[in-house]
């Protein structure tokens, strides 16, 4: 069992990108559902905070992660910080009415997780939002600074992955909801999207790659397909490739665009997604020409595999308009 995303750190993981997209029309379908059921489906505000471990990590986290933003507060009971933190998560938890749920993660009883999120101290805070993890803050933090960080956590959930959050009802029993979501209807491009998954995942990198380009000639806009286009070309480049010739040639050519290219694909494959963005990004600044258009190109590739969103992208974009200009 492992956070999905962790596998390929900063890599898109393909399989949260497709539910997050049919994420919106599932909340809302359950919200309506609830309505006309007199709150059936709704939570209660005591299921707003869970205890999760290893073994309930996938279904508790990670598949709830694609309804609503989950909030994760690694403690444990003899961590005095922890103590003061977690009844402040726990409070705006149920304050904010559903928009986020909060798993709390004793860290002594789940060394495995801890280690998965690279967890070097507690109290250390995290989220998964549609399958992707990301850190919000380690240590004792301010109310004020939580808020901010929920608020951003939120908007991000709404605004990228449609998740409008759960349905609370104070009268609900607390653990009898389930989701009373129907499946959405399958897509056209639906079976073709989960070949080129499934080709990507037996290593047929050219499989997928054809299979994401068949779905973007009938599709242009279909997001999963450009991401998975984007990841499985990536792939693609470094399959093959020595990656200490890679980088020693990286080293002792720091103006080849062809060679900090390579280094910078490497990079992204190791989930160093910042090193990939400033060596491209450097590499902008001392090369011209053609060889400057290839090094931006290749970086404007590398943001879409990790997401437009993300706050890295976001900085590199910046430095990378000040490099240009």
């Amino acid at each position: 069992m492992q956070p999905r995303n962790m596998s390929m750190s900063g890599v898109v993981d393909l399989a949260a990108v497709k539910q997050a997209q049919e994420a919106k029309a599932k909340a809302e379908q359950a919200r309506a559902e609830a309505a006309r059921n007199g709150g059936t489906g709704a939570v209660s505000p005591a299921d707003l905070v869970i205890d999760v471990d290893e073994a309930g990590f996938e279904s508790e986290v990670l598949q709830r992660s694609t309804e609503v933003p989950v909030v994760i507060d690694f403690w444990a009971e003899w961590c005095e910080p922890c103590k003061q933190l977690s009844p402040v998560l726990e409070r705006l938890a149920v304050e904010y009415n559903g928009r986020f749920l909060l798993a709390k993660i004793d860290v002594d009883a789940n060394q495995m997780l801890m280690q998965q999120f690279g967890v070097q101290g507690i109290p250390a805070v995290f989220a998964v939002v549609a399958g992707q993890a990301l850190p919000l803050f380690q240590g004792a933090a301010g109310e004020a600074q939580i808020r901010q960080t929920l608020d951003q956590l939120v908007q991000v959930g709404e605004e990228r992955f449609g998740l409008t959050g759960l349905v609370v009802d104070p009268e609900a029993e607390p653990g009898a909801a389930q989701s009373a979501a129907p499946e959405r209807p399958a897509g056209p491009h639906d079976a073709a999207l989960d070949a080129a998954v499934q080709a990507m995942d037996a290593g047929d990198l050219g499989g997928a790659v054809q299979a994401y380009k068949n779905v973007l000639a009938e599709e242009p806009g279909n997001t999963e397909a450009k991401l998975g286009l984007a990841q499985a070309e990536l792939l693609q480049r470094v399959q093959d490739a020595d990656p200490q010739k890679v980088r020693q040639e990286a080293a002792d050519k720091p103006t080849d665009a062809r060679a900090q290219i390579a280094a910078a694909d490497l990079d992204l494959v190791g989930g160093h997604v910042e090193d990939a963005f400033g060596r491209l990004i450097d590499t902008v600044r001392v090369t011209a020409g053609d060889d400057r258009d290839t090094v931006r190109l290749r970086l404007l590739e590398l943001f879409e595999v990790v997401g437009a969103e993300d706050p890295r992208v976001a900085a590199a974009r910046r430095a990378l308009a000040r490099a240009l200009f």
